[in-house]
């Protein structure tokens, strides 16, 4: 666990000579989380199950040198014919700590790997949130979040991009 005012403690690599690359998760938790119910009670006797809309999006900023946060922001609107059933936006953070790391090792990992280790706890969030909405909790399908970073990649080859990949997934 990190020790007050010094959240890269908990990298520690044992005497402090050792410069093998490491990177983890230091802490986890919700930054945002709304749930809106506009139409209830009214939707809980409608008929048609709601159409489902999920859009996820990555931000990663940096805390300190060796520390960043990561954001898996999920937004899911679930419309049916007679209206808006519901709307769960959550952003799902964690503090990233990484050390020895070159530049496209650290930003594959805050936006292929960081967030592969925090969606299922987004996803328990989603589901408890839109459970206790009173609806049926809504389980998303698993993310290839290292697949999509790798189109992202490709993508950006192809176009002649010398940036960086876009956080977006």
């Amino acid at each position: 666990m990190a020790e007050e005012g010094n959240v890269t403690s908990s990298l520690n690599l044992g005497n402090g000579e050792d410069t093998a690359p490491s990177a983890g998760i230091i802490s986890q938790y919700v930054k945002d989380l709304s749930v809106e119910n506009p139409n209830a009670p009214e939707c809980f006797q409608w008929q048609d199950p709601p159409q489902l809309d999920v859009q996820f999006n990555i931000a990663a900023r940096a805390i300190q040198a060796e520390v960043h946060e990561v954001q898996l922001k999920i937004q899911i609107n679930a419309k049916a014919e007679a209206g808006v059933a519901y709307i769960v936006d959550l952003t799902y953070a964690g503090l990233i700590g990484m050390r020895y790391l070159d530049e496209p090792q650290m930003h594959a990992f805050m936006f292929a790997e960081a967030p592969r280790l925090l969606f299922p706890f987004a996803r328990r969030v989603i589901a408890d949130a839109v459970r206790d909405a009173g609806f049926p909790p809504m389980l998303l399908d698993p993310i290839d979040f290292n697949g999509i970073y790798m189109q992202q990649l490709a993508a950006q080859a192809e176009q002649g991009g010398v940036g960086e990949p876009v956080g977006h997934a």
